[in-house]
C-alpha cells in the first residue's frame, strides 16, 4: 500500500521590520494548513485487503520466477483445492483440511490474478473498514470455504484443481447487494453504511437486483463457453454462486454491531 500525505513545511520566522510603538501580530496570509483541504491518499486500503493481496501477489510470483515445474506442481497438488481428494479413494492427509482455504491464494496467471486484486480492492475495501480486520479474514476464509463445498458438490470426483481468490470475492458482493452499495464516508473511510438490508428489500432494489442478475449471467455465461481463445482454463461458475450466497446468507454472522460503534 503507498500511502502519499500532504506534507506541510512552516515557514521561518521573519524579522520584524514595524516602526516602534506597533504593537499587534504582524499582518501575514492565510495558514495553509487551516485554509487547504488535506488530500486523500492516492491508494488508501485498509491493511488486511493489502495484506491478502500481497500474499496473493508474492504466491504468484513465486511460483513463476522461483519454483521449477515440478516444485510448482507439488504445490499445486498440496495448495490447491481438488475435489476426488475426498472421494475415500485417497488417505486425508493435512492438505485435505488445509487446501479449502489454502486455494484461495494460488492463481491460473497474472491476468487472473490482476482482476482478483481489482474487485478484492473494489468490494473489500469497504466491507473490511465496515467490519474490521479480523471478522474481515474470518468472512474472506468463510466465504472462501463455501465456494470450495459449492464446486464439490457439483464435481464430487473432479480431478481439475480450483484456484483463486474470486469465489470469496463474490461473498464480497453477496455482502455488498445487502447494504444496495450504500457507502458512509463519515469516519474518512469508506465502508458500507447503513443497517443491512433485510432479503425482501434486496428483491426490492433495483440498484442490488440489477447488479446480481447481470453477475449471474456472465457467470454462467463464461462458465458454460470459452471466451478466451487458446485459453483450456474454465471459469468455475460453482464456486462463485457458493461464495455469492455465502456472502449474502452469511453476513448477520459477522457484521455485528458493537456498543458505541456507528451501524
Amino acid at each position: 500500500m503507498i500511502r502519499l500525505d500532504l506534507l506541510y513545511i512552516q515557514p521561518m520566522s521573519q524579522p520584524d521590520d514595524r516602526p516602534a510603538g506597533v504593537t499587534g501580530a504582524p499582518e501575514s496570509g492565510p495558514d495553509p494548513a487551516v485554509t487547504q483541504p488535506r488530500r486523500e491518499p492516492v491508494f488508501n486500503l485498509p491493511a488486511s485487503v493489502s495484506g491478502l493481496i500481497a500474499v496473493c501477489v508474492g504466491v504468484h510470483l513465486l511460483r513463476f520466477y522461483v519454483l521449477s515445474i515440478g516444485q510448482d506442481m507439488e504445490l499445486l497438488v498440496r495448495a490447491a483445492f481438488i475435489p476426488i481428494r475426498y472421494s475415500g479413494q485417497f488417505d486425508l492427509e493435512v492438505w485435505a483440511f488445509t487446501s479449502p482455504f489454502t486455494y484461495t491464494f494460488l492463481h491460473g496467471g497474472f491476468a487472473h490474478l490482476a482482476v482478483n486484486a481489482i474487485w478484492l480492492a473494489a468490494f473489500g475495501a469497504p466491507l473490511a473498514n465496515r467490519l474490521g480486520t479480523l471478522r474481515f479474514l474470518a468472512f474472506f476464509a468463510f466465504t472462501g470455504l463455501a465456494a470450495a463445498f459449492c464446486f464439490w458438490a457439483v464435481h464430487p470426483l473432479g480431478q481439475a484443481p480450483l484456484v483463486g481468490a474470486s469465489g470469496a470475492i463474490s461473498g464480497m458482493m453477496g455482502a455488498a447487494a445487502r447494504f444496495a452499495f450504500r457507502i458512509d464516508r463519515s469516519s474518512g473511510r469508506a465502508a458500507f453504511g447503513g443497517s443491512r438490508l433485510p432479503f425482501g428489500a434486496v428483491l426490492r432494489s433495483p440498484a442490488s437486483m440489477a447488479f446480481l442478475s447481470v453477475w449471474l449471467v456472465i457467470n454462467l455465461v463464461t462458465g458454460f463457453i470459452n471466451i478466451v481463445p487458446g485459453n483450456e482454463d474454465q471459469i468455475a461458475w460453482e464456486a462463485h454462486i457458493g461464495g455469492l450466497l455465502a456472502g449474502f446468507f452469511g453476513l448477520r454472522f459477522f457484521d455485528i454491531r458493537l456498543p458505541g460503534r456507528r451501524p
